[in-house]
């Protein structure tokens, strides 16, 4: 059963206007946030266990993750994992926040024969219908704060936050059609017709139109896909609870689409690779002198690939150690000024609206502090592009990184 308020969540809102098919990229897959009964070495090994659980879930994609040989192993070995961690208070319970290394848990996971599933996934447009005592209701996107007291306000919660615990992107319908009773007939008998009209300007990668109602004591979903060649037929679950039932219909999404975009163990390799993107890359000399300063850093063994399109160059870095490390390397050069994928793309896209903040940093120590309403996860579009960049997207492990390139003062040439 899903402890919403105990759950960060952080949702793609889907009210903003684009062209559909973008994936989206997920961060904070490794961070785990769990209660804990005290802050001695007994109790914070129980957490490390349980976190590590969730993050080997979220990363593989599938539950049955836990239940692989070197499994138990690997858990009883989770603080070797850690980057950082913090205790924290939340209302009469102790809990403990902590950020896994990406590059560790993947090559653990592959080391057990898992799958690893990247950070950039795709995004899933959920129409969902209820129908509870004779009456419909849609679920739609709402800046109001989600009610219990409300039907549609906590079936919305329970999606959000079991989607969260998957790294699922997942967004809604605006509030716009909240209304509109005869999509909400079709959406029913599952006539796709209506609805795809509905969906013209909300990004997506795939839709999911679903249909959930009680019998008795049992609660049914059914749903079907339209989107990335998916098959059509309806699939189902069943569940005595709602809170049970959107934790089996999520499962399914969840591995059903690491399936397709996980990478098998014996491709993670030894060498984590992660796209580098640079806007103001104008001429020859900047994509020199790019290249040039990340084979300097450190961590850096090469600079793979490269795609320019306008003034934004694609690289493709070869490195070692941690993503956090690199990061921390190339923030000591000035030229690079980090960017977030929202602000890359195009004007006319709205940035991505999420319903809670980002998680707080955590220094390199433990500490103890007051647990507020941090989110593990965040969602964001990627920059628009072709064929190509999603189809790359979708294969890479690591969450893309972006700057845009600038010229130190008074140093014409970037060196």
């Amino acid at each position: 059963m899903i402890r919403a308020t105990l759950v960060a969540i952080a949702m793609v809102s889907a009210l903003f206007v684009a062209a559909p098919a973008v994936a989206v990229t997920t961060t904070g897959l490794y961070n785990a946030d769990v209660p804990v009964s005290g802050t001695g070495a007994s109790d914070l090994k129980a957490g490390y266990v349980a976190g590590l659980k969730e993050v080997l879930v979220r990363v593989s994609g599938s539950r049955d993750v836990l239940q692989l040989e070197g499994a138990d192993e690997l858990l009883d070995n989770a603080e070797s994992l850690l980057l950082s961690y913090q205790v924290g208070q939340s209302p009469g319970q102790a809990r403990l926040e902590m950020n896994f290394g990406a590059v560790g848990v993947n090559r653990a996971l592959a080391a057990i024969g898992a799958p690893v599933w990247g950070a950039n996934r795709p995004l899933t447009l959920a129409w969902i219908a209820i129908e509870d005592r004779g009456q419909r209701q849609l679920i739609t996107h709402s800046e109001t704060p989600d009610s219990l007291s409300d039907g549609a306000g906590m079936w919305r919660q329970l999606f959000r936050a079991a989607a969260s615990e998957r790294g699922l992107p997942v967004a809604f319908p605006p509030d716009r059609f909240e209304g509109d009773r005869a999509l909400l007939s079709d959406l029913w008998g599952q006539f796709v017709g209506r609805i795809d009209n509905a969906s013209k300007g909300l990004p997506n990668d795939v839709m999911a139109l679903m249909r959930i109602s009680r019998s008795g004591g049992q609660w049914r979903a059914g749903w079907v896909f339209k989107g990335m060649g998916m098959d059509a037929s309806e699939r189902s679950a069943n569940a005595e609870s709602p809170e049970a039932l959107v934790v089996k219909v999520v499962d399914q999404w969840a591995e059903l689409y690491a399936s397709r975009y996980a990478v098998s163990a014996g491709n993670v390799g030894d060498s984590p690779k992660v796209d580098v993107v640079l806007d103001g890359v104008t001429t020859l000399a900047d994509y020199g002198n790019v290249v040039k300063a990340l084979q300097g850093l450190t961590p850096v063994r090469a600079v793979g690939p490269s795609r320019i399109r306008g003034e934004r160059l694609t690289v493709q870095v070869t490195f070692t150690g941690e993503l956090n490390q690199l990061r921390e390397y190339i923030a000591l050069d000035s030229r690079f000024v980090m960017q977030e994928a929202k602000n890359m793309a195009p004007p006319a896209r709205s940035p991505v609206e999420q319903t809670a903040p980002a998680i707080k940093p955590v220094t390199g120590e433990s500490g103890v502090g007051t647990v507020g309403s941090s989110a593990a996860l965040a969602y964001q579009p990627l920059p628009e592009g072709d064929e190509q960049d999603a189809a790359q997207a979708f294969e890479s492990l690591y969450e893309v990184l972006y700057y845009r390139w600038q010229l130190a003062p008074g140093n014409g040439d970037g060196d």
